[in-house]
């Protein structure tokens, strides 16, 4: 039986899009009108990139409610928010997706 105890909390960063490495950068492009979800390692470190496909205004963004470590895999979590009441939003199509940079860990991503 595979365990899916939490074994710590795992240290991220959310990436702005000017840091974005430009091969995942592009794998996004590509992708980005679209649900996806993607994994990319450089350096030692590891990419989790998440798009929640075209939205129809703007004004939405993506928590992380959960980035963790099991014995077999890393578990992610996050949550498409959209736009605050009092927000002014403009109807065109957007394509919220978040990208966290975390420690490069050899397991499997789970995305929740």
């Amino acid at each position: 039986k595979l365990s899916t105890d939490k074994l710590r909390d795992i240290d991220f960063t959310v990436v702005e899009k000017e840091n974005i490495p430009e091969e995942l950068e592009a794998m996004i492009a590509e992708k980005e009108t679209q649900v996806f979800k993607l994994t990319y390692a450089d350096q030692g470190a590891l990419y989790v990139a998440e798009g929640y496909g075209e939205q129809s205004t703007s004004g939405y963004s993506i928590e992380v409610k959960d980035c963790y470590e099991t014995e077999n895999a890393v578990y992610v979590r996050t949550n498409l928010m959209g736009p605050a009441k009092d927000e002014q939003i403009v109807e065109t199509e957007t394509y919220p997706y978040i990208v966290i940079k975390m420690e490069f860990i050899d397991k499997n991503i789970v995305f929740e």
